[in-house]
C-alpha cells in the first residue's frame, strides 16, 4: 500500500481538493480521505480512466501506411483505404498480432484509457482457413491486455458478405464466418478464452447490415449471449446508406429501428449519417452510440448529430478505432470541434450558465 496526496481527483460529484489516495499492489484505489500521511506528494490531478469503447488492434499496425497520397486516377475514400487495410490483415500472423496489440495496449494505458472493447473480426489464418484453436487471434488479444495490465472486452464479430446481397471477396477470408453455427462456435471458445485473464469479458456483434444477411442477423439478434453487450457499425458511409435503400428498401437505422431490436446492450458505431428521426430513435431505443473522431475525420466518414442525440438524452462514448490517435483527451476535443462545424455553436457538451461576457469584461477591467 502507498499513499498519494495529489491536488485534486475527479468523483462524481465533482473535484475533491488537496485528498490523500491510497492505492495497493495491484495499482487500485483503496482510499480516498482528506486528512493523513503520505508517502509521496504529487503535484497533479488524478482522473478516472477512460473507456476506450472501439478498438482494432491490428490496424495499429497501418498507421502512417494509408497517408501516402499522391495524384491517382482513382478517389481515395474510404472505400480505396479498405485495401490497404486488408493488405495488412493479411499480413499479420499470431504472434505478430500480439505484440502489435501488447504495444497498442501500453500506449492506451499511457494516455489514460484503463480499458478496451476489442471489436475483433480477425479470426483465420493468411488463406481463410480457421486455426486449430478456432479462438487462437482472440486469445492472442486477452494475452496482450494482461501483459499490458488494461482491462479488455473481447467481442469476436460476425462477418459473412462483402456488401449487400454480394458474396465475400477474397481479401476478407481472414474475417468470415461460414453460417451462424459456425461464429456461435467462435463465441463458444472466445468465452473460453477470456478465462485465462481476470480483467477480461466478452460482447459479440456483427460488423455490419452489409456484412451479414438478413436472416443471419435476426437468428443472432434472437439467440446470441442473452447478458453481453452488442456491438456494430452503422450508417458510416453514404454509400453504406444508398446500398441498404437500394436493397432492402430501408436506411440501416431505419431498418434496425422497425425491427424493434435496439435496447440497452446495443452499442453502434460511428452513426454518421443518420436523419433526425433516426437519431431519435436510437436515443429512446437506449441503445448507445460510440464516436471515434479522429479515424471519422481521417476516413471522410462524417460528423454524427451529437446535440440532438443527447437533447434526447442519448449516452455515448468514444474509441480509438484505427489508432491513429491514442489520446482521449484529443478524441474529445477533436470531437467537439466537429460538433462546433455542425452546428455553429460552442457550447456543446455543458449544462451550466453561461457567464455574460459584458459583466466579465467590467469585472476583470474595473
Amino acid at each position: 500500500m502507498k499513499t498519494y496526496k495529489v491536488k485534486g481527483i475527479l468523483q462524481q460529484k465533482g473535484w475533491l481538493s488537496n485528498p490523500f489516495v491510497t492505492i495497493d499492489s495491484n495499482g487500485k484505489i483503496t482510499k480516498i480521505h482528506s486528512s493523513g500521511t503520505s508517502d509521496e506528494d504529487i503535484d497533479g490531478y488524478l482522473l478516472p480512466g477512460f473507456q476506450n469503447a472501439h478498438s482494432h488492434a491490428f490496424q495499429y499496425a497501418m498507421s502512417g501506411l494509408a497517408e501516402i497520397h499522391t495524384q491517382r486516377s482513382y478517389k481515395d475514400d474510404f472505400w480505396a483505404w479498405r485495401h490497404a487495410m486488408y493488405e495488412v490483415a493479411l499480413s499479420v500472423n499470431p504472434e505478430q498480432l500480439e505484440s502489435i496489440a501488447s504495444m497498442l495496449y501500453v500506449e492506451m494505458l499511457r494516455n489514460g484509457y484503463t480499458s478496451v472493447a476489442e471489436f475483433h473480426y480477425l479470426h483465420h489464418d493468411d488463406k481463410g482457413l480457421p486455426y486449430t484453436h478456432i479462438s487462437e487471434l482472440g486469445e492472442r488479444l486477452i494475452s496482450a491486455a494482461k501483459t499490458a495490465g488494461i482491462h479488455i472486452t473481447l467481442i469476436p464479430i460476425f462477418y459473412q458478405k462483402g456488401g449487400f446481397g454480394l458474396p465475400a471477396e477474397s481479401h476478407q477470408r481472414r474475417f468470415l464466418s461460414k453460417d451462424v453455427d459456425d461464429y456461435f462456435c467462435l463465441l463458444e471458445a472466445s468465452a473460453a478464452s477470456i478465462k485465462h485473464y481476470k480483467n477480461a469479458q466478452m460482447g459479440f456483434g456483427i460488423h455490419s447490415l452489409r456484412a451479414a444477411d438478413k436472416n443471419s442477423m435476426e437468428r443472432i439478434f434472437k439467440e446470441g449471449p442473452t447478458d453481453a453487450p452488442i456491438h456494430l457499425h452503422l450508417a458510416e458511409q453514404p454509400k453504406e446508406v444508398t446500398d441498404c435503400v437500394d436493397f432492402y428498401g430501408e436506411r440501416p437505422a431505419q431498418w434496425l429501428l422497425n425491427r424493434g431490436v435496439l435496447n440497452e446492450r446495443f452499442h453502434l458505431i460511428h452513426c454518421t449519417h443518420l436523419n433526425p428521426q433516426e437519431v431519435k430513435g436510437i436515443a429512446a431505443s437506449q441503445a448507445q452510440v460510440i464516436l471515434c473522431p479522429t479515424t471519422e475525420g481521417n476516413l471522410g466518414d462524417g460528423i454524427f448529430s451529437l446535440k440532438v442525440f443527447q437533447n434526447q438524452g442519448g449516452k455515448w462514448s468514444i474509441g480509438t478505432d484505427s489508432q491513429i490517435n491514442l489520446n482521449p483527451i484529443e478524441e474529445l476535443r477533436i470531437l467537439d470541434y466537429g460538433q462546433r462545424v455542425k452546428t455553429h455553436n460552442r457550447a456543446q457538451f455543458t449544462s451550466e450558465h453561461k457567464r455574460d461576457a459584458g459583466n466579465f469584461w467590467r469585472t476583470e477591467k474595473s
